[in-house]
């Protein structure tokens, strides 16, 4: 893993003219900390750089970056090279994800994680396993072969408890609410997506214990007049989470502002579906029997369906400033604060507080990355900015 190790630094200190600690702003603040935890916050005295130390970004659903893709190659070169690629647009924790694919290839990916969670690989927490219980008019770019009902086989895999933070997208219509009490017990995270449900199959589903929407509005029943579909219960139902993709492409700025209006704050996260040209100037790569390519941002396949996106998370937050008019704080809690308390590692993650991981980046004015951390190490610096009296 390239990483520009901080932990040789007997002070491990920074000292910077703006901080968010994921509640509140600060000015002039001095950050310390120690084997990779914070241990000190105070008011900076003397020289202090001049940008924003915010809370390290966190994704819940990276299939791939620098070049590689989760499903194509599960090994740990990858999830390093996925960890290095988000770092430069300030990502410090991630849940790897595996798109619907064959049991055989699900298991190798769950081995990769569970490797890496022994072995304390910076970045990587937990498995999100995109598929394959998904509804085959909704399935987007997920193959169809794959596509299958809950079995044995998956159950058991489901049950492991060394692959960190677990998430599952599920569609209703095809996992029924005693299933998904099972993932539940399991100590999954049961997300609603890739669904052609009606509400009430999706009402159903939330009593059951799902938790959340995968990219939402994106592969799933419609809001209608006589029919709220999926899109209707996630975007009134106040208990759920709800990512989304602000690439400018997955979604319509008002339909955006709509799930912002319409949700109780913190229950908004962003959310990249990363694919493996994040970080790259690569314009196609392989996806299972076929291609996708990519005109600019865009990313679609042979069909001309969207495939995933390059998004990267600070872009996102760029976006929910400057398109959409969300307050910064609020622009970054979505990217750090509210991921760590769907995934339920809010107790260490996604704050800026003495205790807590030390997880950070520097942003300039713009939300710009200059600097990203995780756990106390530098993976990513971009030249320094100037300093400020």
């Amino acid at each position: 893993m390239n990483r520009l190790s901080d932990q040789g630094n007997t002070n491990n200190v920074i000292a910077v003219s703006s901080m968010f600690d994921g509640n509140n702003w600060h000015r002039n603040v001095q950050l310390s900390w120690c084997a990779g935890v914070i241990t000190d916050i105070r008011p900076a005295a003397g020289t202090v750089l001049n940008g924003i130390l915010a809370p390290g970004f966190i994704d819940l659903q990276v299939n791939g970056g620098g070049g590689v893709l989760f499903n194509t190659a599960p090994t740990l070169a990858t999830l390093n090279t996925m960890v290095q690629a988000h770092a430069r647009f300030g990502t410090s924790a991630m849940l790897a994800t595996v798109i619907t694919d064959s049991v055989a290839l699900m298991q190798q990916t769950a081995d990769v994680v569970a490797q890496a969670i022994a072995a304390k690989l910076p970045g990587i927490i937990g498995l999100h396993f995109e598929g394959p219980h998904l509804s085959v008019p909704k399935k987007g770019v997920h193959p169809a072969e794959h596509i299958r009902p809950l079995s044995a086989a998956e159950l058991a895999l489901y049950q492991r408890t060394d692959i960190g933070i677990k998430l599952i997208t599920v569609a209703p219509e095809n996992v029924t609410p005693d299933q998904i009490k099972q993932l539940t017990a399991a100590g999954m995270q049961v997300w609603l997506g890739h669904s052609n449900a009606d509400a009430a199959t999706v009402q159903q589903a939330l009593a059951a214990g799902a938790c959340g929407f995968t990219h939402l509005y994106n592969a799933m029943s419609p809001l209608t007049s006589r029919e709220p579909g999926m899109v209707g219960v996630a975007l009134t139902d106040k208990d759920s989470w709800c990512g989304i993709i602000l690439d400018g492409l997955h979604l319509h700025p008002t339909a955006a502002r709509l799930a912002l209006a319409a949700k109780p704050k913190g229950k908004v996260v962003l959310v990249t579906d990363a694919m493996s040209p994040v970080g790259t100037d690569d314009t196609e790569f392989a996806f299972f029997s076929g291609k996708v390519k990519r005109d600019g941002n865009k990313l679609t396949n042979e069909a001309g369906a969207l495939a995933g996106s390059v998004l990267d998370m600070a872009s996102a937050v760029r976006y929910a400033i400057e398109v959409l008019d969300v307050e910064p704080g609020e622009a970054l809690r979505m990217a750090a604060r509210y991921p760590a308390e769907a995934l339920g590692c809010a107790d260490n993650r996604g704050q800026l507080r003495n205790g807590y991981q030390a997880d950070m980046v520097l942003l300039d004015a713009q939300y710009r990355v200059q600097q990203n951390w995780i756990a106390g190490n530098s993976f990513y610096k971009a030249p320094p900015p100037g300093p400020h009296k």
